[in-house]
Order: C-alpha cells, then structure tokens, then sequence
C-alpha cells in the first residue's frame, strides 16, 4: 500500500498593487481562481491584499502564482509576516496617489476650467484652442497614462475595470475637441478639453483621498505595531538575581535576535520588548493598548508581562517566554489583520455584481451616445453624454463599501480590547438574542480557594487525605487544581507524587499514589455530575447540600478500585467579577436574553446566578452537553423561529460550544484552544466587554448597509441623470471621486466608537 499523500495546504497573503476598484478585485481572484492547486482565493481592495491557499504538493509554487498576477496586470509579492515591526504605508509627493499630481492637474487645468466660472459674472473669455491644447495634453497623457495603462491590461484581461471607463471617457472628449480644432468653422468651436483635463483631475483627487483614508483605517494596526521596541537590553543567562545584583552589563539587541529564556532588563518608562515572568523588580505596568484596560497593573517576581507593554517607576528583569510572532502582541495583530483581509459573506453578492458592472456600463453608454445622436441630431451632445456615464459610474464606492467598515470597526474595537476575527460575526451580532456564560472563569474569577475537606470516613486524616488529592492535580492548570495544590502548601504538606495520572475532560482526574494509605491504589477526583451511577450518590449530595446553599463548587475524592467508593467531599469557594452583574443589566438593556451554563450542583449554579440577575441557569451539565444547550437554544423560539446565540467562555470545554453557537466569545485570560474556536476574543476577563462586542459589531455592521445602499443608489440615479443630459463630464467627475470619499469617511466614522456598558 501506498502512502498517503498529504493534503495539508499551504496559506499566503499578497500585497496587491496597481488596484483601482471591485471590477479589479473580480478580476485577480478570477486569475488566481484559474490556477491549478490553488484551492481558494480571496482579494480585498480597502487592504489591497489577497488571501491564497494552495494544495500542499501541487506542481504551481507561489512564485508562478505572483507571475501570472502581474500578467493580469498589477503588482504582486508575498505579504511581510504577521507582526513585522514595518513602518506604515507612506504617500510619495509624486507617486500614482500621490498629493503632488493632483496640484499639477488642477494648476494645468484651472485656466480651462476658469472661463465657466467668470461667465455667471458676465466676463467672457477664454484660452485660444491652441493654448488649451497645451494644457490638456499633459493631463491627458502624462498624469492620465495610468489609466490607460491598467485599462490596457484589462482589456487584454477580458475584464474591464475603473480605470478603462476613464481611459474611454476622457479620450472621447479629448477626441471630439481635436476634431473640433480641425475641422469646425472658425469662431465655432465647442471645445472639451476642461471636461477631460477636470475629470482626471478629480479621479485624481478620489485616489489620494481613497489613499490617506485607507491609512487612517488600518491605523488601529499601526498603533500596535509601535508598541514593539526595536531593541532590548539582554544580560547574561548564567546570572543569579537578587536585589543587590548589578544590571549595567548587557548587551543592546535587535529584537530579531533575541531567544526564548534570555534575561531582559526593561527601565522605567521602556516599553517592555517580550512576553516573559519577572525575575527581578516591582513596577505598575500600562497594557491600556493591549487590552483595553485604563488602569496600570501592579506586577511582581512571578508575574507575567506582555511584550508591547509599558512598564512604570520600577526595574524590571524578565526571563522571555515567547518573542517574535508567538508573542501576545503579534497574536493580536495577526487577529486583527486576518479580519481585516477577509470578507463579510455580503461582499460576495458585492463581487458578483461588480463583474458584470463595467461591461454594463460601457453597453450603456453605447446606447446613450447613439440615441443621444439621433434623436438630437448632435455628435458632441451625444459623446458628452455617454462620457458622463462612463464616468459617474465607476464602482470605487462598491468595491470600498464593505472592507472599508470592516477595517475601520474592527480596528476601533481592538484598541479597547475586543478582537473580532471572523466578518461574519458583523452580520449575526445584530440578530443575537441570546448570550450564554460559562461560569467558573468568566463569570467569577475563575480563582477558587479551598474552603472545606469533609471526609466520608473515619479511617483516614483531613492531611492524607488532602496530599493525595494534591498530588492528583501536580502539573495540572485548572484553576481547582491551583486551589488544592495552594490548600497543602498552606499547611505545609507535600503533595503526593502519582503514577498513570490521566485526565478526564469535564469528569476529573485519577491516578495512583506512590505512597501514603493509598499507595498503588486508584483514585480519582471527580465532579458530582460524573457520580450518579455510585451507590453512595445520594448520600455525598446530602453531605455537600451544605455547600452547595453557600454557592460553593464540589470535588469528590474516590477510590475507583472495584467496587468504587467515596473517600472525601472538597468545597471551593470562587468570587464573582467585580462586573459581571453590570454585563448582565447591560445586555437586558440590549434586549438580550442570559442564560448560564455550569457543571456546579444547581443550587450552587442557582445561587450565582440569582445574585448577578441571570434567570436561566443549565447546572450540573458535561462539557460535552455544552454544545448540545447551545443547539437547542437555538430552536427555541415560537413557532420555531431561529434564535441568535452567543457562547463566552474560556476553557478547553468549552471550545465545542463555541464553535456551535452563532457568535463565540473566548476570554484571553483562558486558553488558546478557546481563543481559537472563538470568533470574537475579549483581551480581559470583563464580562461587560460582551456587551461592548455586540455594540460594535451592530455598529459596524450598520455602516456597510449605509456604505452599500449609498453606492447602490449613487450609481443607480448617477447614470440616468447623466444619459439624460443633467450632469456634464466634469461633474460627473467630481460626484464619482465625491462617492468614493463619502463612503469612506462613513466608514471612519466609526473611530469615534467608544464603550458604552
């Protein structure tokens, strides 16, 4: 038999150049479509990247995929990695955008255009035909060649775009003034060389506007990418830390080079260059960029810090943990990038529409020209006004609509600690009518304290009993875990060392002690819900009824011997958040439903949640029930109608169950499994950030309708205003670059956001 072949792909991002509008955008993912191995494509215009993942042994490599785009025509190259420490995007004076060529036109073309604004006044002049042609002609074919250039190539392409409809308007009316020079009676001419010199002009004037707003959308990205120093201070790994060490000797690193368990040395007011635990010092540290949270964190020896953050009035020396791109930072931006880069599943009908568009137009026009010509009986009329709607309807403003909120919404939401990543989570936010809260971690703290050991017997110690059941959970992260491991240390016991220690996803733990009573013997460590098959069941509920009136989580000692037998109840007691009451009032606020799914015992579930208001409670569920509440939820409504659920949690349990529900919100303060299935992550452990996510997402999501139904409208009104005569070439110039901006600007509106709840 053979071996299997690997289906593993691979997944590149693109900078794209040279693209001008959402015909330009079906056009590269049509190339990249068509190439073989390449299993899908995706290409956003407001990033001017494309998304492409190839098949893991397929004959095409990615340096034949950027060939074949750069002979459809624009620029291609492989997008520098998530988190580069790269300086921002900048305008060169005379670059294609650049502010430089815009000056020139409108100085080249305000004496043509001048003559039409003193005329209201009663002054009558004008430049001679030969004086106009010399100041149209460099518009035309110097700061216009770009549009020939790339309408050329889309040609060729079979797929039109922007820049061939202002190639074709500006030349016709470029066209019809020569003819007119040379052969119209003197003192007869009716020239158009200010329409064709305006109308570049002004697509000139959109461009560099499309150009410095697609900037300031993107600027969330920048502003954490400054959070990186580019340097560090590394001293010597073989030094030992005390408060009397001196810290003058290190050596003053590229970040590039600096490794996993090199110590740092970070002074006060320095940004802190790596993920890492303090070895040495004290020092309030500002994560406001980060996480969204205003007030410094006091970190002390043992504390972990964020690269990216700023430290306060101590030094600090801190072993890295994890640098370049396995940093928190680097995280966040690849997150935030990746949501930026993909689309919102509206933008497709946006796409299917624009293919069509310019080929519509162009036929339109044809007919506007002919019928113009004949019912009129004017050539110039009717090419003046086919070129009118070559001109008003060029798709920038579709093609922006979208990307444009979507960059701008999830940009804003980052800087106060929300990182959507999944667009699709902007179409269903809006509709949410339910959110449902995993309780230990996201609704409390999530750092449960021993209260009580109640033994079932007589025969044993509360010391032994609690050694053991410490040495159970030796290595284990789960926060009842911490608690039992901090419970022996407290008494100053040592814990138990086990053997074929195994977890039990949402069940427990077991293994075998390799002394004290229970040397080589199985035990386990188990929740309640994972006991009601034993005979003692109803005897442990009642020993721990207690417990549970008092809110308080249960673990159960047992001996899973044959036959199984109950050794000990341990109670924990867990606080909730500060907030966690707030975050419910203020989705009621939003009219929507919380509900709250817990392992715990139901009175204990109950109790939490009556205190914090939530009415519904799902208590003494599996991990693996999860997923399922999250389904039936879901079906809940009247009349089977379809109702919107939200899952925030923050443990590996509950990853399938955010994954199930509609929208899921993962807790960064929980783990990366979660953080992964999630398509929103909430960079603190504030439950209130829930609301904020929704507001948002609703936000954003209100914008692309506003973006989309104004480009909608402005084409659809735009066209027949211009076959009919009522906009000239130069104002159509200017309403279509007006359009571009407008729904830009829109977009950027949404900056302004600020958390409500």
């Amino acid at each position: 038999m053979g071996a299997l072949k690997d289906t593993k792909s691979e997944l590149f991002t693109l900078d794209i150049g040279g693209m001008t509008c959402a015909s330009c955008v079906g056009r590269v993912e049509k190339a990249l479509d068509k190439i073989p191995g390449v299993e899908a494509a995706s290409v956003n215009l407001a990033t001017e990247q494309a998304k492409v993942r190839l098949q893991a042994g397929s004959e095409v490599n990615i340096e034949q995929v950027l060939a074949i785009v750069q002979k459809t025509g624009y620029t291609a190259r492989i997008s520098a990695p998530h988190g580069a420490h790269t300086p921002p995007p900048s305008q060169s004076f005379w670059g294609s955008d650049g502010l430089g060529r815009v000056l020139l036109g409108f100085a080249l073309a305000t004496p043509l255009f001048l003559p039409m604004l003193l005329m209201p006044f009663g002054v009558h002049w004008a430049l001679s035909p030969e004086w106009q042609l010399v100041l149209a002609s460099p518009v035309q074919f110097f700061l216009g060649w770009r549009f020939y250039r790339a309408g050329l190539k889309s040609l060729l392409s079979g797929v039109g775009n922007m820049d061939l409809l202002v190639a074709i308007g500006t030349s016709a009316a470029y066209g019809l003034s020569i003819y007119q020079m040379i052969y119209a009676s003197h003192g007869a001419h009716e020239l158009y060389f200010e329409g064709s010199a305006i109308i570049i002009c002004m697509v000139l004037l959109g461009k560099w506007l499309e150009a410095r707003a697609k900037q300031q959308t993107s600027e969330a990205i920048r502003e954490v990418q400054k959070l990186w120093p580019e340097h560090a201070k590394v001293l010597e790994r073989s030094i030992n830390f005390s408060d009397s060490t001196p810290l003058d000797q290190f050596r003053d690193l590229p970040l590039d080079q600096v490794f996993p368990k090199d110590r740092v040395l970070v002074l006060p007011g320095e940004r802190i260059p790596v993920d890492g635990v303090i070895l040495l010092g004290t020092s309030h540290v500002d994560e406001s960029l980060l996480t969204g949270e205003s007030e410094s964190v006091k970190k002390y020896v043992g504390g972990n810090v964020i690269g990216g953050s700023l430290n306060g009035e101590g030094i600090l020396v801190i072993e890295a943990q994890a640098v370049g791109i396995e940093s928190v930072l680097s995280k966040i931006i690849a997150l935030v990038e990746d949501a930026q880069t993909q689309k919102a599943p509206i933008q497709k009908l946006v796409d299917q529409v624009s293919a069509i568009f310019v080929p519509s137009v162009i036929v339109i026009a044809l007919i506007t020209g002919l019928a113009n010509w004949f019912y009129l009986d004017s050539a110039s009329v009717a090419i003046l006004r086919a070129v009118s709607v070559l001109v008003i309807a060029c798709p920038c403003a579709l093609g922006l609509a979208t990307p444009a909120a979507i960059m701008a919404g999830t940009g804003v939401a980052a800087r106060f600690g929300i990182l959507i990543k999944d667009p699709q989570v902007l179409e269903l936010a809006h509709r949410l009518n339910i959110v449902a809260f995993d309780k230990t971690g996201t609704l409390t703290v999530g750092k449960p304290r021993l209260i009580e050991i109640i033994p079932l017997s007589n025969a044993f110690t509360t010391d032994e009993i609690l050694a053991s059941a410490a040495g159970l959970q030796l290595g284990s992260e789960h926060p009842l875990a911490k608690a039992l491991l901090d419970g022996a240390k407290l008494k100053g016991l040592s814990p138990i060392t086990p053997i074929e220690s195994k977890a039990l996803p949402g069940v427990g733990i077991t293994g075998k002690p390799t002394s004290g009573p229970w040397m080589g013997q199985g035990l386990g460590l188990q929740s309640i819900a994972s006991l009601e098959s034993y005979p003692d069941h109803s005897n442990i509920l009642e020993k721990a009824q207690a417990c549970f009136d008092a809110g308080q989580t249960v673990s159960v000692l047992v001996s899973t011997e044959v036959p199984p037998k109950p050794i000990a109840i341990f109670s924990f007691g867990d606080e909730l958040k500060d907030h966690a009451k707030q975050a419910i009032s203020s989705l009621k606020h939003l009219h929507i439903r919380s509900v709250m799914l817990s392992g715990d015992n139901v009175a204990a579930a109950n109790r939490v949640a009556k205190s914090i208001g939530i009415e519904e409670v799902f208590a003494q569920i599996m991990p693996s029930d999860k997923a399922q509440i999250i389904s039936k939820l879901q079906s809940s409504g009247r009349d089977s109608q379809r109702q919107y659920v939200a899952m925030v949690g923050d443990g590996i349990n509950d990853a399938p169950a955010l994954a199930t529900a509609d929208v899921g919100m993962a807790m960064s303060t929980g783990t990366d499994v979660a953080m992964q299935a999630a398509g929103i992550t909430l960079m603190r452990g504030d439950p209130t950030l829930v609301a904020n996510a929704i507001d948002i997402s609703k936000r954003t999501w209100k914008k692309i309708q506003q973006n989309l139904f104004w480009a909608f409208v402005f084409n659809a009104t735009g066209i027949p205003l211009a076959a009919l005569g009522y906009l000239s070439p130069m104002l159509a110039g200017s309403a279509m670059a007006l359009s571009s901006f407008c729904v830009l600007s829109n977009a950027l509106l949404l900056k302004r956001w600020r958390p409500t709840h």
